[in-house]
């Protein structure tokens, strides 16, 4: 049933947020319209000031209103030190953890041949370029550890292979609370591989 023209593009253009099937975008659109229109209005705004205005980080490729974000013009974040990652969600993930006090570069994705994702669409020779400079010590790779996550890190580590800069592989293992009885063997061969000396 078709409540009203407007209504059905509403419900269409909800349903193209990631986990939002056709139900679920009908109940947000009726709820706005029923009982938060201010807040839809609101919604409306934000959305069209944020699709206008966020561009990428010249030097990172993060979300930025500006040419240069936040992250990287921080002074007292380590600039010798970049955390590769797959998508600016990863990089938001790093910096949630509180771990991490270096800067970042993005990729937007990972090496996918048969989608047509070569190095060039990752950026990786603008990685490179940042490298070249000599102001980075120690690039961390951080892309996901499936097939191809691990191929986009190797390729990465060959492309930097001639500057003195270190290439690091984040560790993959058993999360911390886990217990083995429950992890995967892939899991284990990794937190096996990537062991370190207790002193």
């Amino acid at each position: 049933m078709s409540l009203s023209p407007l209504t059905d593009r509403l419900v269409e253009a909800l349903s193209v947020l990631p986990g939002v099937g056709k139900k679920t975008a009908q109940r947000m659109a009726l709820y706005l319209l029923e009982h938060n229109r201010k807040g839809g209005l609101q919604l409306a705004k934000q959305l069209n000031d944020a699709m206008d205005k966020v561009g990428h980080c010249t030097q990172c490729r993060i979300h930025s209103e500006e040419p240069v974000c936040r992250i990287c013009r921080n002074r007292s974040r380590n600039q010798s030190l970049v955390c590769v990652v797959e998508s600016p969600a990863d990089a938001l993930a790093v910096e949630q953890s509180g771990g991490f006090r270096g800067v970042y570069f993005v990729l937007m994705g990972h090496l996918s041949p048969l989608d047509g994702i070569g190095p060039e669409q990752l950026g990786i020779s603008l990685l490179v370029g940042r490298v070249a400079k000599g102001d980075i010590k120690e690039i961390i790779v951080a892309t996901n550890p499936t097939v191809e996550g691990e191929a986009t890190a190797h390729y990465i580590a060959d492309s930097l292979r001639e500057f003195a800069v270190i290439v690091s592989r984040i560790a993959h293992g058993v999360p911390v609370g886990g217990e083995l009885e429950y992890t995967d063997g892939g899991t284990l061969n990794h937190a096996f591989s990537g062991r370190k000396r207790l002193d």
